[in-house]
């Protein structure tokens, strides 16, 4: 195979066959991902590439170049930026809406204190978090040694683009992406109670036996009391510019106005009227009066399942409905119809307003009319009129701006009520969750914004996909390298949180009004929308749909298959029922958007779809696999990635710090599509494995490794990994060494690369000794996964 020469452009060929597999150049120089097309939005996302370009035989003795690159993001320091950002302003208004609760009992004050001040810490600790951020200065991505400094925990872990395009003397130039990222973890926190999974679940069943001290809301509840807040916070300012709108055209006497004003009027306040159309506002208006001094504070009775909830008549006529807590008081004084008549009245003052403006209109069409017969008289009228069209409404309005308010009122404050009990129940474990559960979430939507992007981006040609996009979603399929052993447990059961919450992330695109192509975030907590600019000339590609701001929704899956000696202790001695159970439950979700997919797309509208091995062949092999509960069966991550490009979804590979194993596996996952989908010729699948893994690294001084040769020199390691590895720091070279260690127990098709038979070496290595005791110590079992 050769060796890596030192300079910009190296030349790597083989002894034995006239140049079979060679590596034409290595490119270090800054030059944009996008290559040839300069797409300046994709290059404002994407930095530092590197580049490596070769050439392999294919089957019928021609030649196929490969380009294979990796790059840095911006992104993962924009996006979690962003993110606090939002969570600040999100906690200072939930404090705000807290304290507009008004007088409480003595019980009920006390406690709204206490959750006051711990939320004002956590405040504090976000905003602290975004100015050292915003002080950074350093590179674009976090690398592994940095995974437990507390001002960087809410960056993902080397967050990059790996791609490789191929071009094929006889098939069509294709481009494989995969991102890979460090498992999204709350690291500095740390794994000894386990990860977000575990610790949720015993949170909630802890919460249920408050007792006296507060009244118990579902998880539902509480969600749902946040999105009617959301609502609020929405709707009200949109509702009132558009009364003000409506005044203005009356002001103007003009019709069309006027009638366009009215229609977006009604549209926004029926969707206002429709937020509060819940039982969850009702019993929390009552709990709320129970809360008031005065008002005897009776013990909650002890909350029972939904099945056993009870319901009057009004919840049979609307099962949909969330129904009155159990664990709420009821107090006899208390006038439950009011809320409905303050409720009602929005409505009402609503349909006046309509009235008014119908009669309006009618009367300037007779008067029209009248006009034709009587032209000198019409100009004085038009002035008359048009005062009287804004005299008559303008009561009308303020009277519906008032009724709206007074909704507005008692709604925040009885949601803010729910929210006090979520917050008192769990103090300070709930806060603390909801700080992990950010970090973890921040570095999976850093990774996810930066796959939806590129993939964006490659795919604005092609119609199928575009069409997908908008009437199905986005499948983004995760390849977890973790161990259900130890520390890296937690990380796991982190990590399918943070996965899952991104079911919750919606995308729409928008033309960009300026040369800032970063992606803008809006929302809150459980609902973001990341808007992504596109240059005039790109936006101008998308569907109608798309481009009138259809939001997009994605289909997150984690498949996760422990591949390291941890794992071989896991399956031995430990447990492994939580690697079994994310697989499964991502299965059914994998079904779920195959089944939507079927449903909405034309059969030939992908253009791997009609292949022999069809989409739903693999499913199923795919379940067999799951089924099996094999030790190490990586056929699951070859399945589940192959399923992802046929559906044109997303690829993400992680490991603990996406160095060793993600490296690896990119490598292996590379080659093998050069071999099933371009026609890699089969002698030379290990060597093109070993010439993708091959390099040298580069010295670096603040590294602390020798140059290239010397005493001190690490090991090869994969391009994938390089510049990641530039940046270590000396206590982080042992390793490098582990990479070699790892390779005997990841895949069957990688042991034969470095191991001819237990105890024995294909060639010496700088680690040859750590090898051959590690070799000699695995069974026979482990050396035949």
């Amino acid at each position: 195979m050769g060796e890596l020469e030192d300079g910009e452009t190296d030349h790597i060929t083989t002894d034995a066959q006239d140049q079979k597999c060679a590596l034409v150049r290595e490119c270090t120089a800054t030059e944009g991902i996008s290559g040839k097309d300069n797409l300046p939005s994709l290059n404002a996302v994407l930095k530092n590439p590197i580049c490596k370009l070769y050439r392999f035989p294919t089957s019928d003795n021609k030649w196929m170049r490969i380009r294979e690159q990796m790059a840095e993001t911006t992104l993962s320091f924009h996006v979690p930026k962003e993110l606090i950002n939002l969570h600040i302003k999100e906690d200072m208004r939930r404090n705000q809406e807290l304290k507009d609760l008004g007088e409480l009992a003595p019980h009920w004050d006390n406690m709204r204190k206490s959750v006051i001040a711990h939320c004002d810490q956590m405040l504090s600790m976000y905003q602290d978090t975004l100015a050292e951020l915003g002080k950074h200065t350093g590179s674009s991505f976090k690398s592994s040694c940095s995974k437990g400094e507390k001002t960087l925990e809410f960056i993902p872990i080397n967050l990059h683009l790996q791609r490789m395009h191929v071009h094929s003397p006889r098939l069509k130039d294709a481009l494989y992406d995969v991102i890979t990222v460090g498992a999204p973890a709350a690291h500095f926190q740390g794994f000894k109670n386990g990860g977000l999974r575990k610790l949720l679940s015993k949170f909630e069943a802890e919460r249920r036996n408050t007792g006296y001290q507060c009244i118990y809301y579902s998880p539902e509840n509480t969600a749902k009391a946040k999105e009617v807040l959301s609502n609020i916070n929405h709707l009200q300012p949109l509702i009132s510019s558009h009364a003000d709108l409506l005044l203005n055209s009356a002001s103007q006497h003009s019709p069309d106005s006027l009638k366009n004003s009215l229609k977006m009027l009604s549209e926004k306040t029926e969707l206002f009227v429709h937020a509060f159309k819940d039982q969850l506002v009702r019993s929390a208006l009552l709990a709320l009066y129970t809360a008031r001094p005065g008002c005897p504070l009776k013990k909650p009775a002890v909350p029972r399942n939904s099945a056993e909830e009870g319901g009057d008549l009004q919840h049979q006529d609307h099962p949909s409905q969330i129904k009155r807590q159990d664990s709420i008081p009821h107090h006899s004084e208390y006038d439950e119809e009011e809320w409905d008549r303050v409720w009602a009245n929005v409505g009402k003052s609503l349909n006046c307003v309509i009235a008014m403006v119908d009669r309006l209109l009618e009367k300037d069409v007779s008067n029209s009319k009248e006009s034709e017969n009587d032209p000198s008289a019409a100009d004085c009228k038009v002035l008359h009129t048009g005062g009287d069209w804004y005299e008559q409404l303008y009561p009308l309005v303020i009277t519906l701006k008032d009724c709206m308010g007074e909704v507005v009122t008692r709604a925040k404050q009885s949601m803010a009520f729910v929210l006090l009990q979520e917050l008192a129940c769990g103090l300070p474990q709930c806060l603390m969750l909801t700080l992990r559960r950010d970090i973890v979430f921040s570095q999976a939507l850093a990774g996810l914004v930066c796959g939806f992007i590129i993939k964006l981006h490659t795919g604005l040609h092609d119609q199928g996909f575009l069409q997908q996009l908008h009437t199905v979603g986005l499948l983004v399929q995760y390849e977890g390298l973790l161990s259900t052993y130890s520390e890296e447990a937690g990380m796991l059961e982190d990590m399918a949180v943070g996965i899952s919450d991104l079911q919750k992330v919606m995308f729409k695109v928008i033309e960009a009004k300026s040369e800032d192509f970063l992606p803008i975030i809006t929302g809150r907590r459980e609902h973001y929308v990341i808007e992504v600019q596109l240059p005039a000339k790109m936006f101008e590609l998308l569907p109608q749909e798309i481009k009138e701001g259809k939001l997009l929704r994605m289909y997150p899956v984690l498949f996760n298959v422990g591949i390291n000696e941890q794992q071989t202790l896991a399956e031995r001695f430990g447990d492994t029922t939580l690697q079994e159970n994310i697989n499964q439950e991502n299965l059914e979700l994998l079904k779920e958007y195959y089944k939507l997919f079927t449903e909405k797309m034309p059969p030939d509208c992908l253009p791997h779809f009609q292949e022999q091995n069809d989409l739903k062949g693999l499913l199923e092999n795919l379940h067999q696999n799951i089924q099996a509960k094999k030790r190490k069966n990586v056929e699951i991550m070859w399945l589940a990635a192959t399923i992802c490009r046929k559906l044109n979804g997303v690829r993400f590979t992680c490991c603990k710090s996406a160095k060793d194993r993600t490296s690896m596996s990119v490598t292996l996952e590379q080659c093998s599509i050069l071999r099933d989908e371009h026609q890699l010729h089969k002698d030379f699948f290990i060597r093109a494995l070993d010439c993708m893994r091959r390099g040298q690294i580069v010295h670096d001084a603040e590294s602390g490794f020798s140059p290239k040769g010397g005493s001190g020199s690490p090991p090869t390691v994969p391009v994938t990994a390089r510049s990641k590895y530039l940046r270590k720091a000396p206590t982080q070279q042992q390793e490098v060494c582990n990479d070699h260690k790892l390779v005997v127990s990841i895949f069957p098709s990688l042991t034969t690369a470095f191991v001819s038979e237990p105890g024995t070496l294909l060639a010496p290595s700088p680690c040859a000794d750590s090898i051959a005791k590690h070799v000699l110590s695995c069974n026979a079992e482990l050396l035949n996964l």
